[in-house]
């Protein structure tokens, strides 16, 4: 056997190991394309507090704030809470006006959104107690909760016996507003589809995205504790070590604006990518230790959940390229045991352009097939417009693997809020 014969068998069987890891995120996207779970209306309506944090959002934190008292829930068994952080605009006085209790903090060696959410719960905590409600909505500013939202989630909150936090489908306002917008309105879609569906329906947990979940109150009974960069995150990979689980309500949709332009884009997920790195950094271990710690009798069996949270924490991205570059470091030693360096690059070249090909085909209809799916959801988008956004698609998600890369070399990121106009300005 020779020197290239076992570089191949090598690097196969890691790779085999690499996707045989990650085999189950398409048993869940199979699952998620055919089955979704539904939720029995209840009569009873819990009492929620809904936590809003926003740093210059008065373009758009009256909007939000009329389709939460527009959404058919009982107002007595609302409450509505505000942090204006470091706000250098009315958000505060429009949130007010809006009916909102506003807490301003300003800080600005905390611009994090975490901080935020911290300062709001101890203030809660003062004012009110965060016991005495049922559970809390986290919202973005620019979120818009279409009717029946709330009750819709008040709905699979209860399946649950209050016991575990509850996602919901995110959805763009502004989906077709460019080719950029509808990449991210399509990057959600997916991770609704084929993430949290199929997870649901299995009975496993998935994971917050961004905002658009319910918790139970007893999960701040000591405060917020997620500060770094991408906090849901850190919320998710924390509630699952401790063997609790995050479902999904299919049924219950909010609209989420994204951003328009490739700096913005760029500015965000490099933000989304170093967050992520910080939580495999700091949580992955933990995961590790209790995925094989065995379970207390009459603890709840959330094994299978933990194991797939730790393989989502993983920077797969460097990962692989780490081990692309092992390959090829490897290869290049090939002429030291007598094969001709030509035919073995063109031989090379050849196997990577058809594994690119091969990829970039797949990704780009697996896209089509979702646009198919939850057309329904989708807001009117040209045909052209919708072609773009599918040639892109695979190069959106392959910005994924680049900014892993990268994610592992920035320091010291700084948080910057994402511009948003909503829509009574785009109407203006």
């Amino acid at each position: 056997m020779g020197y290239l014969e076992i570089v191949g068998i090598v690097f196969g069987a890691i790779w085999f190991v690499f996707l045989v890891a990650m085999f189950h995120y398409g048993v869940f996207s199979v699952i998620g394309i055919f089955a979704g779970k539904r939720f029995p209306k209840r009569e009873e309506k819990l009492r929620y507090g809904i936590v809003i944090s926003a740093r210059n959002e008065e373009k758009v934190i009256g909007e939000l704030l009329d389709s939460i008292w527009q959404n058919g829930y009982p107002h007595e068994k609302l409450q509505v809470f505000v942090v204006a952080h470091n706000c250098t605009d009315k958000t505060a006085e429009v949130a007010r006006a809006h009916g909102a209790m506003v807490y301003e903090y300003d800080n600005d060696k905390e611009c994090v959104l975490g901080f935020a959410y911290r300062y709001l719960f101890k203030c809660i905590e003062r004012d009110y107690g965060t016991q005495s409600y049922d559970g809390f909505f986290i919202i973005n500013a620019d979120n818009i909760l279409p009717p029946g939202y709330l009750s819709k989630m008040n709905d699979a909150y209860l399946f649950y016996d209050r016991k575990y936090a509850v996602t919901s489908f995110r959805n763009s306002s502004n989906f077709g507003d460019n080719y950029m917008s509808c990449l991210y309105g399509i990057f959600f879609l997916a991770a609704c589809r084929f993430e949290a569906r199929g997870r649901t329906y299995c009975g496993c947990s998935t994971r917050v995205s961004g905002t658009g979940y319910v918790m139970p109150a007893s999960y701040v009974k000591d405060g917020w504790n997620y500060v770094t960069l991408t906090e849901d995150w850190e919320f998710t990979a924390d509630q699952i070590a401790q063997g609790n689980k995050i479902m999904y309500c299919d049924e219950a949709e909010f609209f989420d604006e994204q951003p328009t332009s490739v700096p913005v884009m760029l500015r965000q997920r490099l933000r989304w990518a170093r967050g992520h790195t910080i939580v495999f950094f700091t949580r992955f271990a933990r995961l590790v230790r209790e995925l094989f710690t065995p379970r207390k009798k009459g603890g709840k069996d959330n094994k299978f959940s933990q194991y797939d949270i730790a393989v989502s924490i993983l920077p797969s991205g460097a990962i692989g390229v780490g081990l692309w570059l092992l390959q090829v470091g490897l290869i290049a030693f090939a002429p030291l045991f007598g094969y001709e360096a030509a035919k073995v690059w063109i031989l090379y070249a050849i196997v990577s352009a058809a594994a690119f090909v091969f990829s970039y085909t797949i990704t780009m209809l697996t896209g089509a097939l979702l646009m198919l799916l939850e057309r329904r959801r989708i807001p009117k988008v040209g045909f052209f417009r919708r072609l773009a956004a599918l040639l892109l698609w695979p190069f959106f998600l392959l910005l994924n693997v680049i900014l892993d890369v990268v994610s592992l070399f920035v320091k010291n990121l700084v948080w910057k809020p994402i511009p948003h106009v909503g829509k009574k300005e785009k109407k203006g």
